[in-house]
């Protein structure tokens, strides 16, 4: 029983330790893309670059008892205010849709995020890596998209 306590403590630790690489990694690649282009979809990348250096410094400055949780409820609390920005669109943007599709968007992100080197990549690899879907928005993530290409709808 003790080992397998070890263990769990283990596997909580390796997810923490990726999660704050991989918040790390977004926010360098963020703070070095220029500003320009649509203001809406630039304040959209400045909000979810902002949520997610809260999040890194919360999740940082944690206990190590507390690290783990904290993280892992992260996800519910901007669920959370997902719906409640959701609720106030007009049905005729099929808000639920949009929130899932970013929400699965994310998880599957999660994978293909590469550590930050300190300068960009070359994106010219044959990929979309635009977020207008054929439902017709943009998801604002402020992030480009290493590996894969697919979106769940």
């Amino acid at each position: 029983m003790c080992g397998d306590m070890g263990e769990e403590d283990e596997v909580e630790g390796a997810l923490v330790g990726r999660f704050l690489m991989n918040a790390r990694s977004l926010i360098a690649q963020g703070a070095r893309r220029a500003p320009g282009g649509d203001p809406v979809t630039a304040g959209l990348d400045r909000a979810f670059l902002e949520a997610l250096e809260h999040s890194l410094r919360d999740v940082a400055g944690a206990s190590d008892a507390d690290r783990y949780r904290l993280m892992s409820l992260q996800s519910v609390v901007f669920a959370r205010l997902a719906g409640l920005c959701a609720a106030h669109a007009s049905l005729h943007d099929d808000p639920l849709r949009r929130t899932i599709d970013a929400l699965m968007h994310g998880y599957a992100e999660a994978e293909a995020i590469e550590p930050d080197h300190g300068h960009d990549h070359d994106h010219d690899d044959g990929h979309d890596h635009g977020h207008d879907h054929e439902h017709g928005h943009d998801h604002g993530h402020g992030h480009h998209h290493h590996g894969r290409g697919r979106h769940h709808h």
